[in-house]
């Protein structure tokens, strides 16, 4: 299982006080070396974190992929087509969230994700819709031509108690590999920690893991490389022990 490390609150640490460091570039350098298998970054409309001249600096220093989280907007397509990350992974964006709050609605604006889709993947770029574990969403977004998908966890991160913890992850385990049996590649991500991962690791249909928020925040004690390499150790370990 690959792990996508998100080096978004690398710079919301930098943006706190305007200086330039932390170095997001420094941290994708650093993540990439430690065992990182790509960098994940999210260029918002607003800019409350990563920067554009975050995104160029990266995408041309690191040796890993890169994976470009962007809302659906003409600007951040414009944006990507510029950069020409390896992956673009579409996401929903509202200006006053916290935090990405759920899925992406597919089935809402299918003709213009199927348009960006087309754009992105005529420039070489593959495409991962960020979604619900919801079987509609997910053949809307075979339906539309994104090769990947991304299945929102922060609801099982999120869970209230153990046993709608079990639902919600059960519900992720059943859509993966619906979407896996549609041919889509599954990735997962969001609120996912060391504590957390491994019932999400043990799903085969899930090949990659993007995780930001937790890793950086471990890294405040451990350091960046320490919590890499325990996240990436208990992702292993639940792997070996699969459903």
């Amino acid at each position: 299982m690959l792990l996508g490390v998100n080096i978004d609150h690398v710079a919301t640490l930098r943006n706190a006080r305007g200086t330039s460091y932390p170095s997001p570039l420094e941290a994708a350098l650093i993540a990439e070396t430690h065992g990182a298998d790509l960098i994940t970054l999210h260029l918002r409309e607003d800019r409350r974190h990563i920067k554009d001249d975050d995104v160029f600096a990266i995408k041309n220093a690191i040796r890993t992929r890169m994976n470009l989280e962007m809302a659906l907007t003409e600007e951040m397509l414009e944006n990507a087509l510029n950069v020409m990350p390896q992956d673009v992974c579409i996401v929903p964006e509202k200006r006053q969230e916290v935090t990405t709050e759920g899925g992406l609605d597919v089935l809402a604006q299918q003709q213009k994700i199927a348009g960006f889709t087309k754009q992105l993947t005529d420039a070489g770029i593959r495409v991962s819709l960020f979604i619900d574990a919801d079987a509609d969403q997910i053949q809307a977004a075979k339906d539309v031509g994104a090769p990947v998908i991304e299945l929102h966890t922060g609801a099982y991160a999120e869970a209230r108690n153990p046993q709608q913890r079990q639902r919600l992850l059960a519900g992720i385990e059943e859509n993966a590999h619906f979407a896996n049996d549609l041919g889509l590649v599954v990735n997962a991500g969001h609120g996912l920690t060391i504590h957390n991962v491994a019932p999400v690791a043990r799903i085969l249909a899930i090949e990659e893991l993007n995780i930001g928020h937790s890793l950086i925040s471990q890294a405040v004690f451990l350091g960046l490389p320490e919590a890499i390499r325990q996240m990436k150790e208990a992702m292993f370990k639940a792997r070996m022990q699969p459903y």
